[in-house]
């Protein structure tokens, strides 16, 4: 055995290590990081606090909005995803609009509640068929794709437990705002909300990510494609080149038949015309 093909248990931990930093990076990533709790909370945070202070909906409003498209603007200038910042102006846009137009401030907060809502279900739903989404979402960020459903009963499990902590979460989190919606006010809906925030979303990180922790490593389906590629090309290149060696060797083989069975005499007699007799 080569040098090449020994392995020790260091180069299996780095392995591990390697894998459990781009998961880390990878979670950090699927779901905003510290600067998409930063764009969703802040505008939420303006909202109440200038509506406690003015009692002005169109003016928290439109602030609250303002800066939702500021924050956006900044991810464009440092050239960073849109998408957490997307769904943020979406989203007070959709509340303002609503909160405007009904002259009800606490319709400025239904849209979120209803997206937390519905992402909640969600979840729970694609635990319950075992197709959970924490694993649809993560896995072509890990390279893996949808491997662990047939390949990774490790990371399936993990993945579904996950999914199952994401959804009861925000499904408690509904649970707290919607009867603040119904029977409570703007400006105890508004805090409420703001502090539930940040809290809920780092305790489902934190266990998605104690979740995969203790899961098996992704299997690398993009290398494994790319190796499977790399090994037809070698095929095919060894094929040719083979051909290409052999094409030579068999026409000089031929030529060589065709020239002795011209030169046997009995292909000679053959070729004789048969004599008549008299």
């Amino acid at each position: 055995m080569t040098s090449d093909d020994t392995t020790t248990p260091t180069d299996h931990q780095d392995a591990a290590a390697h894998s459990r930093a781009a998961a880390d990076t990878a979670l950090l990533e699927a779901f905003g990081g510290v600067r998409g709790m930063v764009d969703t909370t802040v505008p939420g945070l303006v909202f109440v606090l200038l509506y406690t202070l003015k009692r002005d909906i169109h003016l928290a409003a439109l602030a609250s909005l303002g800066l939702t498209v500021l924050l956006a603007v900044a991810r464009l200038v440092r050239k960073e995803t849109l998408k957490h910042a997307f769904s943020g102006v979406l989203g007070v846009a959709f509340g303002a609009i609503f909160a405007m137009m009904s002259g009800d401030a606490k319709n400025f907060y239904l849209p979120g509640m209803l997206y937390t809502l519905g992402l909640a279900i969600a979840y729970i739903v694609s635990a319950i068929f075992r197709y959970p989404l924490i694993g649809v979402l993560l896995g072509p960020m890990l390279k893996e794709n949808l491997s662990w459903r047939t390949r990774n009963p490790g990371r399936m499990r993990a993945y579904t437990k996950s999914t199952w902590a994401w959804g009861l979460i925000l499904l408690a989190k509904s649970a707290v705002l919607f009867p603040l919606y119904w029977w409570g006010d703007a400006t105890q809906l508004g805090w409420v909300k703001v502090a539930l925030g940040i809290p809920p979303f780092l305790l489902c990180v934190y266990l998605t990510w104690i979740f995969l922790a203790k899961a098996p490593p992704p299997i690398d389906v993009i290398a494994e494609m790319e190796a499977e590629e790399k090994a037809e090309r070698e095929r095919e290149r060894t094929k040719a080149e083979a051909e290409r060696i052999a094409e030579p060797v068999i026409a000089e083989w031929t030529d060589q038949i065709v020239s002795e069975a011209r030169t046997r005499p009995d292909a000679v007699d053959r070729r004789r015309p048969p004599r008549h007799r008299r």
